[in-house]
């Protein structure tokens, strides 16, 4: 068994962490991190436009090309695992045994850190409904009662990355992490989505954007860090700490 920190992705289709949180995988995966992607659905319903109008397709074959490109994109990001729930999107629900299903991933995994969207998205309820689920089942996870014997969670740190339209989402990030050194991973893993061309280049100015924000949060002109792309994060528990 491996003895490296681990991090878990809890992403409400197949593509969304590729856009919102691929160079926080790439990045940690060559820190040491184990890193564990779960798509709770492949967003074979609504987030898959471009193959519907090809015409001629099927549910199970649109959910099987969108597996694919979700694959592929994590392999070139050296993650350590992707998983599918195929929870269904669109709407995106999960009962009972289905969050036990992830609870059991999340003691499995035992992250350091979790990352998943938004709480609140007005555009697509899925996002916020997985998030509102990666609580519940941390919560869960932390129960010393469910499953007694099992190793129980401890509090890891859950990161909310960017959603699509920020001023809509009351998403306000309180985080910046430098991905310039894993940009070019994260670039090529977006190519990957090809089921959703029409976002590659927005989330290409989404990165660069947030390099210039990491740059003046580091210090600007002062003295700041040279970063050309960054991802953005809010913290949902408070950090505990020695010192400022």
């Amino acid at each position: 068994m491996s003895n490296n920190k681990t991090a878990l992705v809890i992403s409400a289709h197949a593509a969304d962490f590729v856009w919102r949180c691929a160079g926080a995988v790439a990045l940690h995966q060559n820190k040491g991190y184990d890193v564990t992607i779960v798509c709770l659905s492949y967003g074979e319903r609504g987030e898959s436009a471009k193959l519907w109008k090809q015409g001629g397709c099927t549910l199970e074959q649109v959910k099987a090309d969108r597996r694919k490109e979700a694959e592929a994109a994590a392999k070139v990001l050296g993650a350590h695992d992707i998983q599918f729930m195929d929870c269904g999107d669109y709407p995106l629900e999960l009962d009972k045994d289905k969050k036990f299903e992830l609870v059991d991933i999340i003691r499995k995994v035992q992250p350091t850190f979790m990352l998943s969207h938004s709480l609140y998205d007005p555009y697509n309820t899925d996002h916020m409904y997985a998030t509102n689920v990666a609580m519940e089942c941390r919560m869960i996870a932390q129960a010393w009662g469910h499953n007694p014997g099992e190793k129980v969670l401890g509090a890891p740190q859950l990161y909310l990355f960017e959603p699509h339209q920020t001023e809509q989402m009351q998403w306000k990030p309180n985080v910046f992490l430098d991905i310039s050194e894993v940009w070019e991973q994260k670039w090529a893993a977006i190519q990957c989505m090809r089921g959703q061309e029409h976002l590659w280049h927005f989330y290409e100015n989404v990165a660069e954007n947030r390099g210039n924000h990491f740059r003046r949060n580091s210090g600007g002109q002062a003295g700041g860090r040279a970063a050309t792309h960054a991802e953005g994060f809010q913290a949902i528990y408070p950090q505990t700490v020695d010192e400022l």
